[in-house]
């Protein structure tokens, strides 16, 4: 999956979303949750070394522009992983921010955000180079998401990477909290991609993904009956991947 689609249709769904001018105003607590999902999570693997180079090189500051290569072979595995995760070399800004939804909290929806608020994407070399480093970023990848956060670009990572192998861990941590629903978004999609059949014969598959009424906005309440559906649904699949 490329990280463009996601961008792409959070965008379709914000233009769908502002034309509703009879829309609720969301409430605090659907305010609050938007700010947790477009949260960015950084690893720690040399984070201050990292930020002191994109900061030299003004990436930021560039529409498009990687690091010296000069520069990225001179860091370490953990460290690349580290850039990766905290900086698109694409700038994708938009020119409308994502209107929050009533009850945005309450909802799982078919896709999560995009990667780095959709202001910036992962560049062709980049998606290339996480995804030919799989077995190296996935054990780092593990080790960051088990402090507790997910972020919209970690969840993007483990997309690109269709890292199966960590579904157990996703699962536990969103059972900490049962907060970041995006998380079952997330396993959803990992479903979906592998055409896991359970799934795709679901009504939960024809609501997200299949009816011809569905778009960025689709949605499933997010009560603990459906929580617990996606995350059985999820280790199952899980489980044939093991065999």
């Amino acid at each position: 999956m490329k990280n463009a689609t996601i961008a792409v249709m959070f965008l379709l769904g914000a233009t769908f979303a502002m034309g509703q001018d009879d829309m609720a105003k969301a409430g605090k607590a659907s305010e609050a949750y938007r700010a947790h999902r477009e949260q960015i999570t950084k690893p720690s693997y040399g984070l201050a070394k990292v930020e002191t180079l994109i900061k030299k090189y003004k990436l930021r500051d560039k529409e498009d522009g990687p690091l010296p290569a000069a520069e990225y072979k001179k860091l370490t595995t953990a460290e690349r992983f580290t850039y990766h995760m905290i900086f698109g070399e694409v700038s994708s800004q938009n020119c409308d921010a994502m209107p929050t939804f009533v009850d945005e909290e309450k909802h799982i929806y078919a896709y999560p955000p995009g990667a780095f608020q959709d202001e910036r994407a992962w560049s062709d070399t980049q998606l290339a180079t996480i995804k030919k480093s799989k077995s190296a970023f996935l054990p780092l990848l593990k080790a960051t998401i088990l402090k507790g956060k997910i972020g919209c670009n970690l969840k993007q990572a483990i997309l690109e990477l269709d890292a199966v192998e960590l579904i157990p861990t996703i699962c536990e941590v969103y059972k900490q909290k049962r907060y970041d629903h995006d998380i079952l978004s997330m396993l959803m999609i990992l479903m979906k991609e592998g055409k896991f059949k359970p799934f795709m014969d679901s009504a939960s598959y024809k609501k997200l993904y299949a009816d011809e009424t569905s778009s960025y906005q689709s949605f499933l309440v997010a009560n603990r009956e459906n929580q617990d559906l996606i995350i059985s649904r999820a280790m199952a699949y899980y489980a044939t991947k093991k065999k």
